[in-house]
C-alpha cells in the first residue's frame, strides 16, 4: 500500500509543480511589458494555488483508477507512459500557447482558440515563420523534458498486491478529490475569479491556471449570440437611435455638492411586490430622491449586479459576470470614481468567489473586498449564504465613520439575508418570504437612523437599489410589469431636496445617471442612459431570461420569445414596432459583447 500511495502522492506534487513553474516562466517572458518585483511572482503563486490544486486533480484522475486497480490485477510497467506523453504534450500546448500568445490577446488561453483552427491561413497571417518555428519547437523540448519528469520522478504504482483494507482507503480517498476539484463545500465551485486579487490585471492572468481557464471556458461558452442577428447593422442602429444616449444635459442638480462620498446598496430580491413587508423604505422614499418606474434588466443577482454597477445590459441565456475575459473590460462606477481620486471598497457577506464575483469586481476598479471569510466562524455560519445582514450594515457603518476625512470614498455593498431559505434572526410577519424583507428593512432603517446622527452625513449619497424582483406568489415572469419592478432610491445629506423621479428607466442607468450628477463623462457607458438628462427622450426599458425579453414604453409593453419567434404577452398599442425595437435592443448589445 506504502507504495502505491507514494506513487500517487510523487504524481500529484509533480503536477502542481509543474503548473507553479510554468507561471515563473510565464511573467519572466513577459517582464519588458509587465513590470513586477519578487514579492508578486510569490503572491501569483499564493493566489492561484487553490486553482492549481484542483486542476491537477483532473489530471490525477487515471493515475488513481490504475493504481486502484492494480491492487488485484498487475499492471504492465509501461502502461502510464502513453499518459505521460499525453499529459506532457497537453501541458506543453497550453503553456507554450498561453505564453506566446498574451502579448496579442491580453487573456489567458480560453475555448476561443479553437475557432483559429477554423481558419489557420488567417490566424498565421500575425506571426513570422521563424516565430511560429520557434514556437514548436518549444513546444517539443518541453514535452520530453515533461514525459521524462513524470516517467522518472513518479515511475509507476508497486505491482504488489493489495487488500479489502487498501481499497476502502481509496474509496473513501474518492469524495475528498470530488470536494477538491469542485472547490469545497460551500455555495461557489472553482472558477479563475477565485484568484484575481490585485488591480494590476497582469498579476491576476498570471494567477490563472491556462489549462482550467481552457477547459472552464470550454464548457461555459458564450451562447450562440448570432441567433439575435435580425436587421443589417446600419438599419439597427438607426431603430435604437434616441433609446441609448450618453450625453447629460442638465436644468438643475439633484445634489447639495460635486463629489459626495457614495454608497450604492443592492438590496437582495427587494422589488417593489414587498412594499408591505418594507414599511420603513417606504417613508425612506419621502426623504430622497425615489426614481419610481425603475425596472431590473434581470432576474439574478450576478446579472443585475453588472447592470447597476457597469450599466451594461443582461442578456437572456448568459451571465456576462462568469466571462472574466469579458466582464474585465467593462467601464463601471467604481472604474470612473478611482480616477477622480476615490478610494473604493465592496461587501458582500457571502462567497465572493460565486458565479466569478471577486475577478469582475477586482477588475472594474473595486480595491479593497470585504467577504464571508473576514468574518468569523459564528458569524459565517449565521445564515445559509453566509453573514447575515444586521451583521454586515454594522460592517458598512464602521467603514463609513472611521474613513479617511480627507479622502472621497465609494462603498458598495450587497446584502444576502432575503434570499431563499429566508433564514433570519427576527420573527414578526407570518409569512417566511415577507419576513425575510421585513428583516431587511429594519436592518434598512437602523443602519440609515444612525448615520443621521454622524457627521458624515452631511457629505455622504446612499444609493439603495434591488438587484433583481423574484417569483412569489402571484407575481411571476407572466406579471413582468409587477416582478420587474425595482425600487432606486438616493438618500443622504448631499441630497438637496426631496423628488419623485417618474421616469421610465433600468437599473442599468445608475451609472450615467449618478455620473451625469458628478458632470463627469459617461460615454464609456454605452447602454447606461442619464435619466435626469433632456437628452433622454425615449424611456425604453428591456428585461430578459432564458431566451425571452421583454420591452416597456410610453405605449405599453410585450414579451418576446426568442425560441418560440413570436410575443407572449402584448400589452402595447404598437406591438409591431416594439418586438422591431426588442430586436434590435439585443442585436445591438450581443454585438458589443461579442467585440469585447
Amino acid at each position: 500500500m506504502k507504495g502505491r500511495v507514494l506513487y500517487l502522492v510523487r504524481f500529484y506534487l509533480l503536477t502542481v509543480a509543474v503548473f507553479l513553474v510554468a507561471k515563473w516562466i510565464f511573467m519572466l517572458c513577459h517582464f519588458a511589458e509587465a513590470s513586477f518585483s519578487f514579492g508578486d511572482m510569490l503572491s501569483v503563486w499564493w493566489h492561484g494555488l487553490s486553482l492549481d490544486l484542483s486542476t491537477a486533480l483532473y489530471f490525477f484522475i487515471i493515475p488513481f483508477l490504475v493504481t486502484m486497480a492494480s491492487i488485484w490485477v498487475n499492471m504492465p510497467r509501461w502502461l502510464m507512459k502513453p499518459y505521460y506523453a499525453f499529459v506532457a504534450l497537453a501541458f506543453s500546448l497550453a503553456f507554450v500557447t498561453d505564453t506566446s500568445m498574451y502579448s496579442f490577446w491580453h487573456f489567458k488561453l480560453d475555448a476561443s482558440w479553437l475557432q483559429y483552427l477554423e481558419t489557420p491561413t488567417e490566424a498565421m497571417a500575425s506571426v513570422t515563420t521563424g516565430y511560429l518555428v520557434l514556437r514548436v519547437l518549444y513546444i517539443l523540448i518541453s514535452s520530453v523534458l515533461l514525459y521524462f519528469a513524470y516517467d522518472k520522478l513518479a515511475g509507476m504504482p508497486a505491482n504488489k498486491r493489495g487488500g479489502w483494507k487498501e481499497f476502502v482507503f481509496y474509496v473513501v480517498l474518492m469524495p475528498l478529490m470530488v470536494i477538491g476539484i469542485r472547490g469545497g463545500l460551500g455555495e461557489s465551485t472553482t472558477n479563475t475569479g477565485q484568484v484575481y486579487y490585485s488591480q494590476n490585471q497582469f498579476l491576476n492572468h498570471s494567477a490563472v491556471n491556462p489549462l482550467f481557464n481552457f477547459f472552464y471556458t470550454l464548457s461555459h461558452e458564450i451562447e450562440d449570440l448570432s441567433q439575435y442577428q435580425f436587421y443589417e447593422d446600419d438599419e439597427c442602429v438607426e431603430m435604437t437611435r434616441g433609446v441609448y444616449t450618453t450625453e447629460s444635459v442638465h436644468r438643475d442638480t439633484l445634489l447639495t455638492v460635486d463629489r459626495p462620498n457614495v454608497l450604492v446598496i443592492l438590496l437582495e430580491s427587494a422589488g417593489e411586490q414587498f412594499v408591505h413587508a418594507m414599511p420603513h423604505l417606504q417613508e425612506l422614499k419621502k426623504e430622497g430622491i425615489y426614481f419610481s418606474r425603475c425596472y431590473a434588466n434581470s432576474w439574478r443577482t450576478d446579472r443585475g449586479t453588472v447592470c447597476a454597477l457597469s450599466g451594461y445590459p443582461s442578456f437572456p441565456n448568459l451571465s456576462v459576470m462568469k466571462v472574466p475575459e469579458k466582464s474585465s473590460t467593462l467601464p463601471s462606477i467604481a472604474k470612473t470614481l478611482q480616477q477622480q481620486g476615490y478610494d473604493t471598497s465592496f461587501l458582500y457577506g457571502g462567497d465572493i468567489n460565486f458565479t466569478n464575483m471577486r475577478s469582475y469586481l477586482i477588475s472594474t476598479g473595486w480595491e479593497r473586498l470585504t467577504s464571508m471569510n473576514d468574518y468569523s466562524l459564528s458569524e459565517q455560519r449565521s445564515s445559509q449564504w453566509g453573514v447575515r445582514d444586521d451583521i454586515t450594515f454594522a460592517t458598512v457603518f464602521e467603514q463609513i465613520t472611521q474613513a479617511d476625512a480627507h479622502s472621497h470614498h465609494l462603498w458598495g455593498y450587497s446584502t444576502l439575508s432575503s434570499h431563499e431559505p429566508w433564514d433570519v434572526p427576527v420573527k414578526k410577519l407570518d409569512d417566511e418570504v415577507d419576513n425575510a424583507f421585513c428583516y431587511l428593512d429594519d436592518c434598512l432603517y437602523d443602519f440609515v437612523s444612525k448615520l443621521k446622527e454622524t457627521p458624515q452625513w452631511k457629505n455622504l449619497l446612499i444609493i439603495l437599489v434591488a438587484d433583481h424582483g423574484i417569483v412569489n406568489g402571484a407575481v411571476d415572469h407572466m406579471t413582468p410589469m409587477q416582478m420587474n419592478h425595482i425600487p432606486m432610491l438616493w438618500l443622504g445629506g448631499a441630497v438637496r431636496e426631496p423628488r419623485v423621479v417618474e421616469t421610465l428607466c433600468n437599473q442599468s442607468d445608475l451609472p450615467a445617471t449618478l455620473l451625469g450628477q458628478f458632470h463627469l463623462n459617461h460615454d464609456a457607458f454605452t447602454f447606461s442612459r442619464d435619466v435626469l438628462s433632456e437628452t433622454y427622450t425615449t424611456p425604453t426599458v428591456v428585461h430578459n431570461y432564458n431566451n425571452v425579453q421583454w420591452i416597456c414604453d410610453s405605449t405599453g409593453h410585450i414579451l418576446y420569445d426568442f425560441d418560440l419567434k413570436r410575443i407572449t404577452i402584448n400589452e402595447s398599442r404598437d406591438a409591431e414596432r416594439l418586438e422591431r425595437l426588442d430586436k434590435a435592443m439585443i442585436q445591438l448589445t450581443s454585438a458589443d459583447l461579442q467585440r469585447r
